[in-house]
């Protein structure tokens, strides 16, 4: 019995490491992986999640997969419409503080309920520390007309502004940035979503950040993630 519960310790020991051993070679092709997915020009790189990627440890992210300087900053989305709140704000939101990583909250816009309720909902649950990074209205959804749509817009945005004191960054597609809001929020700043070619976001002023992929692999994330660049160094 004592021979046989020897082996099976040894057994589970040789077991253990060759998990870590195909664990740590995982881990070493998704962040080579990432390093090469970022596009030239651009300071630094970020990441944005929300309930769809699950329970995040951050800790083991950032410190034991070793990827703290190279996701350099990171938007949580907090609320959506006037009720809803997103299931892993909180969890995100406090352990970023803790860790002390650069990182802001989004609100996904709803076209049919009362924008001014809509900011009111963001700004009850986005509790302001001086370290936050500006808040952003994720604008994907089509109301009835784009004069409508802005005009909603504005109502979120000045709210915001007003109460914060930081102007929000507007995220949209590019699509929706080249048809519908080109000529509008010309004092606002700008993040796109475009995956099948590349906006001119060097050269676009009022382009800040650039979404280039909807499906990133990031170690101790199991679910697909959001990768972004910036023209801003958060280091």
């Amino acid at each position: 019995m004592l021979n046989l519960l020897v082996i099976l310790s040894l057994f589970s020991g040789l077991l253990a490491g060759v998990w870590f051993y195909y664990r740590k070679d995982e881990v070493n092709v998704k962040k080579q992986r990432l390093h090469d997915s970022m596009p030239e020009g651009f300071t630094s790189f970020g990441i944005d999640v929300s309930h769809h990627q699950g329970a995040i440890n951050w800790d083991d992210i950032l410190f034991t997969y070793d990827l703290d300087s190279l996701i350099t900053f990171v938007y949580c989305k907090a609320t959506e419409g006037t009720d809803h709140i997103d299931t892993q704000w909180d969890k995100n939101r406090k352990q970023l503080l803790e860790l002390e990583k650069p990182h802001g909250a989004y609100h996904f816009f709803s076209v049919e309920t009362d924008p001014a309720l809509q900011a009111r909902h963001f700004l009850s649950q986005w509790k302001q520390t001086d370290t936050d990074l500006p808040p952003v209205l994720d604008v994907e959804v089509q109301a009835k007309t784009d004069e409508e749509l802005i005009r909603s817009m504005k109502i979120w945005l000045d709210i915001v502004e007003k109460e914060s004191g930081m102007r929000p960054i507007i995220y949209t597609s590019l699509s929706f940035y080249e048809t519908k809001f080109l000529n509008h929020f010309r004092d606002h700043y700008f993040w796109v979503a475009a995956y099948s070619r590349r906006p001119d976001c060097l050269a676009d002023e009022r382009i800040l950040h650039w979404q280039y992929s909807d499906s990133g692999e990031l170690p101790g994330i199991d679910k697909r993630v959001d990768l972004n660049v910036s023209k801003i160094d958060f280091n």
